[in-house]
């Protein structure tokens, strides 16, 4: 859905998160899973732009850059900038990652292992490397030193692992830093310029209000600010304003990782579902859990992103069902709860189901809303009430064109 919307900007940015998500996009060249690079980059028109809010394993980067000039995708210093202030994600936070889920055995968090919550700490804790470090070698080396001492101290003593050896760690850096110097610089600087010559710029969320570090599911939650209010600051320019905010929400509901779900369909029941959807982490592979439209939560959702419309997507994926579940509340002890709860609430709530009519037939042709059946715009309709916020978008297919606007 970036990747449709994108067609109508100058500018896409990702302002947060790092591989630990994927947006799978399909058009002439391809299927594409994108884990780092802004969803534009399919567009040899617009400019993409990766933050200083995001976490950057180089090695990854270059491994995606890679898949998609063989594929024919144009990337140069011209389409892709990329932040000097946006931190990068070393070996040895996905060590950390590792060594942290294996520690807690069952009460794991579900993690993607992939370094992000160790690199977002090191940030926080002033310990990390940044992209324009990179720049400057003498530096970098100190840096990496300094906190490389530092790191072994828990990745030995606390865990009992091997320490870590600056050689390597340092060669890495020397080999796929190399790669994309050209490409970094002041991201800030150039998207205050380009707004203010005009330009139109998207910001990309790379997860859902409930995994955003203060809104989501703590702590089964990333380790940024997916919110958009957040997508300013993480691409570098505090001082403008979100002039738009659009929530991107499937027809039901879907889940990578640990924690509560509580509108989570099991057994053939919600197989039937995940194959349909072709459910399955587009950065981790993992099966995703999946359930009926959640009602509770996704009005959360619209409320926390401050969502001004939608765009729904997979709706054709419910064409097989007789009948469409949605969650419409929650039951918590005995109560019935409409609004998103917290804590030991939201572990203890089960889903309230009622069921819609299905359609029954294929709506990927579907290119305005009288081309519907009645029953699935009526299900759209629905939707939007329920959330309190209009649907502009939905998406029939997989393909950029299979969508319409209401």
């Amino acid at each position: 859905m970036v990747d449709l919307l994108s067609q109508d900007y100058d500018v896409v940015v990702r302002y947060q998160g790092g591989n630990n998500a994927g947006h799978t996009v399909v058009n002439h060249l391809g299927k594409f899973i994108l884990n780092l690079l802004p969803s534009g980059i399919l567009r040899p028109e617009v400019v993409n732009v990766m933050g200083n809010g995001m976490v950057i394993d180089l090695e990854h980067l270059c491994g995606e850059m890679k898949r998609l000039t063989d594929a024919g995708v144009s990337i140069s210093p011209a389409n892709l900038k990329i932040s000097d202030k946006a931190v990068i994600c070393m070996p040895y936070h996905k060590l950390l990652d590792c060594l942290e889920e294996d520690r807690l055995g069952a009460a794991k968090y579900g993690s993607t292992r992939r370094g992000i919550a160790p690199v977002y700490g090191d940030k926080y804790m002033k310990k990390a490397l940044r992209m324009g470090d990179l720049l400057q070698p003498e530096y970098l080396k100190e840096r990496l030193k300094s906190v490389l001492d530092w790191k072994n101290l828990t990745i030995t003593g606390v865990y009992g692992a091997p320490a870590v050896s600056f050689d390597e760690m340092w060669d890495w850096l020397q080999k796929f830093g190399g790669q994309v110097k050209d490409y970094i610089c002041d991201a800030g600087l150039y998207l205050d310029e380009a707004e203010k010559s005009g330009k139109k710029i998207l910001f990309e969320a790379q997860l859902g209000a409930l995994r955003d570090i203060d809104f989501g599911i703590y702590p089964y939650t990333s380790s940024s600010s997916s919110i958009s209010a957040y997508a300013p600051v993480g691409a570098g320019i505090p001082n403008h304003k979100l002039s738009l905010s659009i929530g991107i929400m499937k027809a039901y509901s879907t889940c990578v990782g640990e924690g509560p779900f509580t509108a989570e369909l099991f057994g053939e029941e919600a197989e039937e579902l995940r194959k349909a959807g072709g459910e399955y982490g587009a950065a981790t592979g993992r099966p995703r859990r999946v359930g009926g439209f959640d009602v509770p939560a996704s009005r959360y959702g619209v409320r926390v992103q401050g969502a001004d419309e939608l765009a729904v997507t997979k709706l054709d994926v419910l064409s097989y069902m007789d009948k469409i579940p949605v969650c419409v509340a929650y039951d918590v002890n005995g109560r019935r709860v409409e609004e998103f709860p917290t804590g030991a609430d939201l572990n203890a709530a089960k889903p309230i189901y009622e069921y819609f009519p299905g359609w029954h037939c294929d709506i990927s042709s579907c290119r305005k809303p009288e081309d519907l059946p009645k029953e699935a715009l009526d299900y759209i309709r629905y939707l939007e009430k329920a959330v309190g916020c209009p649907v502009k978008y939905v998406s029939v297919g997989a393909e950029r064109e299979e969508y319409l606007t209401l």
